[in-house]
């Protein structure tokens, strides 16, 4: 055992990976740990309406947001990763993508302002999607695709920790009562603003990119590289950050309030396996190119550990739900304890999902399998999710989600094997 893991860190990729994971895991740490502090105090102080109408906004723009982000946080983290001993093609790269994401915000945020001008249920609230919106002008900002292509994490890590605690501390000092509502929306978007423009410095001074004028077919390259990615991430929402948004319209702001506390502490927990996944995307995607065999053998590898990983961590987390409820967000919310006691099974289920379709089906290609897998697990969850939402309210929402999922692994699992990777 001693000489296997000495061979690991001896290896260069290896031992670049696992600092990667270190970097990752020390930044969800603190942006999970950060908000397990603001997240009480907005639960009790802004109460379930409130704290559903601020989730509710948040899951409106992110609509947005995806569109924004068009996949390039996995298509341009690939060309990143194999082009980063090139300045000039990592410079072309770099520019022509921060010119395709400002482009389509500019577009994003016309359409986000004709649709809250023009449905009612939207206009009375016009500030608090305005400044949620700011969440998009950061996120074009801060170019994680980047960092991420030259596997350099900490800068991540760093810039985020910095933005957590911004948010943290002015959280405390400018929300005071239930109609200060509009100030946690805010406070978030400055946060992430004000990084991403830092962000930018530490991109031109420590890789010395320099932004190339890129030309439309640049710009036309970038969207149809991405598309399928873009394509997929829009599927994945309808299973994501939908739920929220469906179930408001279908059942109000109070309801999304319980709901989205049960999600925030599941996706707080989900926070903790990511930084593997994000770690290892570059690594499988740079060694997928050289030995597709040891790629296999290194898929196959992860899936086993990462499964027994986040089931240990689900099955764990159902007998906690009702502690971690009355803890975190008080006694106000025991609506949110059968939610979470389900929800946390979605640990299980992304975590074996992004072995099999991140680092599966995206590191060895087969794009537009992905897009069918996620594509078809949405359209199934809109279904099921109506269904059971209309049957059972919030429960059933929880139950659509999961077994959503699970749907999901199955079929990427299928593929994977359909395609000799496993």
């Amino acid at each position: 055992m001693r000489s296997r893991a000495e061979s690991i860190l001896r290896n260069s990729d290896y031992r670049r990976v696992l600092e990667n994971i270190a970097s990752l895991t020390g930044i969800q740490m603190v942006q999970y740990l950060l908000p397990l502090i603001t997240f009480p105090y907005l639960t009790r102080v802004l109460g379930p309406g409130n704290y559903g109408k601020v989730a509710f906004a948040v899951a409106f723009i992110t609509y947005f947001n995806l569109i924004t982000d068009y996949g390039f946080n996995l298509s341009a983290t690939r060309e990143i990763s194999i082009n980063r001993d090139d300045t000039k093609k990592v410079s072309r790269i770099y520019s022509s993508v921060m010119v395709t994401k400002t482009l389509l915000m500019l577009l994003t945020f016309t359409a986000m302002l004709t649709i809250v001008l023009s449905v009612d249920m939207f206009r009375s609230d016009l500030p608090l999607y305005i400044y949620t919106y700011g969440i998009v002008l950061g996120s074009v900002l801060f170019p994680v695709w980047f960092f991420q292509g030259f596997e350099r994490m900490r800068y991540i890590s760093i810039l985020r920790i910095l933005s957590s605690l911004i948010y943290t501390g002015l959280i405390f000092i400018v929300v005071r009562g239930p109609m200060d509502y509009l100030y946690v929306p805010l406070l978030n978007s400055l946060g992430f603003i004000a990084v991403g423009i830092y962000s930018q410095r530490i991109v031109k001074r420590e890789f010395n990119v320099r932004f190339l004028r890129p030309s439309p077919a640049d710009v036309r390259e970038q969207l149809v590289d991405g598309w399928h990615l873009f394509i997929s991430t829009i599927a994945v929402s309808l299973y994501t950050t939908s739920n929220r948004f469906m179930l408001g319209l279908l059942a109000g702001n109070v309801t999304v309030g319980y709901y989205a506390v049960a999600e925030d502490i599941t996706r707080a927990l989900l926070g903790l396996t990511s930084p593997i996944s994000q770690a290892i995307y570059p690594y499988f995607s740079r060694i997928q190119e050289d030995d597709r065999d040891r790629a296999r053998s290194e898929l196959k590898k992860m899936l086993i550990i990462m499964g027994a990983l986040t089931f240990g961590l689900s099955v764990l987390m159902v007998p906690l739900a009702p502690f971690i409820i009355g803890v975190l967000a008080g006694q106000g919310y025991a609506e949110s304890i059968p939610l979470l006691q389900i929800l946390v099974f979605i640990i299980f289920a992304v975590g074996v999902n992004n072995i099999l379709g991140t680092q599966g089906l995206l590191s060895f290609g087969y794009k537009k399998d992905f897009t069918r897998m996620v594509l078809y697990g949405g359209l199934i969850h809109i279904v099921l999710f109506l269904a059971l939402v209309i049957l059972m309210g919030s429960v059933g929402a929880a139950i659509a989600v999961v077994a959503t999922e699970i749907i999901i692994c199955i079929i990427g699992y299928t593929l994977l094997k359909m395609r000799g990777v496993l």
